[in-house]
């Protein structure tokens, strides 16, 4: 049995799913809310490279890279602000970081 097309997009709408009901259900815990956001940015760059293999054209591979330098650099920044926050108020609740309102 080969691995289609299809497959690969149903395995990434799966995942984009997974990710989206992730953000929905959990919205206290900040560490889990940045995991589903990378689980969302991977769910996309699976399909860029299925859709790159299937019409025979390294745009989409390329894109990759720089959704993933994107990524990488948003989890930095967030890990960062949230070690602050953790520092500052002992806890990584979302209900608890109302000292950010204006």
């Amino acid at each position: 049995m080969t691995l289609t097309l299809a497959h690969y997009l149903t395995l990434g709408a799966i995942l984009f799913a997974l990710s989206v009901v992730g953000i929905f259900l959990n919205r206290k815990n900040l560490i889990v809310l940045l995991m589903a956001v990378e689980l969302m940015l991977l769910a996309i760059n699976l399909n860029f490279v299925a859709f790159s293999h299937y019409l025979g054209d390294m745009h989409g591979q390329v894109f990759v890279f720089f959704i993933l330098t994107v990524a990488a650099a948003e989890s930095a920044i967030g890990l960062a602000i949230l070690m602050l926050l953790f520092r500052n108020k002992s806890s990584i609740n979302v209900d608890e970081l109302n000292s950010l309102k204006g």
